[in-house]
């Protein structure tokens, strides 16, 4: 599906997008230029529009509770009422972070009333019935199933987010492989450097392509030179600033080749976004427990949309003894990396996927992707340096050259790039403004060329970037 939009103009491309909307009964909400966010400026000079916003940031007062004796409900209500304005500005400029913001749980205000927790095993239940563990055993399911292992064979639990869930996953590893050396990609979350230093693991960093995707070359000679100790491979489906996505059935062939037998790798997956995307598209890469993978986390907040965070890990039920203990205060099993857990969260996510069902998740899907190519398209088309990897809904592009603009519009940065992460909420209309504001402000970064775009063919290649060197070499 991705590669029917590759060439398209980014006319033709919104049409199509205006056109699967209109059939999907989704509108989409126009953003008005004149609403702003309120940014942290380095080097820029605020416009008294922007001034405004900023002022009205620090203008949120009465937050100290060190000497309150208790506050009028007027007074909360007027805070909170503030509050949501300041990041309702946000949200209108919301591009650079993968939280979908295209939710609406109200019909789950009544559970607000509760404190829920799913403290133990959910599969076990706990004493203490006020929990939602038979929401969280019917979204695991869901999940087991989308990943292809049998409910009698997985175990998982609903997490705080995909950090908790690679803590899972590459507990688990250790624990089946106590002297195993971690493997990762240098385009890996920065979750994993932490996670190895918590276990005090040894991490083999290895080098990634272009794309993102881990170097599998270098893999083969990183495994091989350490061939005495087993292998826990952290597997990247979708880096987080490029969306690059792991190639798994090569990194299988290279374990192979390298003579690891099955017992002696662990392969944990860190599917944060794409975990739950890849499914849905033609062609993608298959994430499945019928091939020698041992763990899977995504995190419910991006895709999906949630109020916080969360996420969701799926394990072989193999591992969980070593994992695990009894435990009579809350008559169940101490399974999982934190103790008491929110029981809202596997409520939201229940919600959300009883809500959308197979076909609307496979529709949002490919709108996201749809949309990213659209928004490829816009920034070449505006001689802006971009790339966007097959099936992913993450567009990376040259760094704009102030803060001020960087924070306006909520992106996320690394070095000489920034992205935009494609999902519902972000509609034609943000990347239309966006786009045309970006070229109206570079006209003024470098009127007087004392600057120039950023060179980023290093990291994205040649053919992606739009410096001077890149676009004459290609106009020659």
């Amino acid at each position: 599906m991705t590669q029917t939009f590759r060439n398209k103009p980014a006319a033709h491309i919104h049409k199509d997008i205006m056109e699967s909307q209109e059939g999907n009964n989704m509108a989409m909400t126009f953003i008005p230029d004149a609403e702003l966010l309120p940014t942290v400026v380095v080097n820029a000079k605020l416009s008294r529009e922007e001034k405004h916003d900023e002022e009205n940031i620090i203008g949120l007062t009465n937050l100290d509770v060190t000497k309150s004796i208790g506050e009028t409900d007027a007074n909360l209500d007027a805070i909170i009422a503030h509050y949501a304005q300041t990041i309702t500005k946000y949200n209108m400029r919301n591009l650079g972070y993968p939280t979908n913001q295209d939710f609406n749980y109200e019909a789950l205000a009544p559970l607000l009333q509760f404190h829920l927790n799913n403290a133990g095993d959910p599969f076990l239940g706990s004493s203490f019935s006020l929990n939602s563990m038979a929401f969280e055993v019917s979204v695991l399911d869901w999940f087991a199933k989308l990943w292809e292992i049998e409910k009698n064979e997985y175990w998982g639990y609903v997490t705080t987010g995909g950090t908790e869930g690679n803590l899972h996953g590459i507990l688990a590893g250790r624990e089946q492989l106590p002297d195993g050396i971690l493997y990762t990609s240098q385009d890996s979350h920065y979750s994993i450097a932490k996670i190895a230093k918590m276990y005090r693991m040894k991490c083999v960093k290895v080098d990634s392509l272009l794309s993102g995707e881990i170097d599998c070359v270098q893999l083969e000679a990183s495994l091989l030179a350490h061939k005495d100790k087993p292998a826990i491979i952290n597997l990247n489906i979708g880096t987080t600033l490029k969306g690059g996505i792991d190639d798994l059935d090569l990194v299988i062939q290279t374990l192979n080749k390298c003579g690891f037998t099955r017992d002696r790798f662990y392969i944990h997956c860190d599917g944060a976004l794409f975990g739950i995307m890849l499914p849905f598209i033609k062609q993608a890469p298959r994430i499945s427990f019928k091939k020698p993978i041992d763990s899977v986390t995504i995190s419910g907040h991006k895709f999906l949309g949630c109020p916080s965070p969360c996420g969701v890990l799926i394990t072989r039920l193999k591992y969980m003894n070593a994992l695990s203990r009894d435990v009579d205060i809350i008559a169940s099993r101490d399974a999982t990396i934190t103790g008491s857990r929110c029981g809202h969260a596997p409520i939201f996510l229940w919600y959300a996927l009883k809500k959308r069902g197979l076909i609307g998740l496979e529709n949002e899907v490919h709108e996201c992707i749809m949309k990213a190519h659209y928004l490829l398209n816009l920034l070449r088309d505006a001689g802006i340096g971009a790339m966007l990897n097959k099936f992913s809904n993450i567009v990376v592009f040259e760094r704009p050259l102030d803060d001020h603009f960087t924070r306006r519009w909520n992106l996320a940065s690394n070095k000489n790039t920034a992205h935009v992460v494609v999902l519902k909420h972000v509609t034609v209309e943000m990347l239309d403004s966006f786009v045309r504001e970006f070229t109206e402000k570079q006209s003024i970064w470098y009127k007087d060329e004392q600057f120039q775009p950023p060179c980023i063919a290093n990291d994205v290649g040649s053919r992606n970037c739009a410096c001077s060197i890149h676009n004459l070499s290609r106009n020659c």
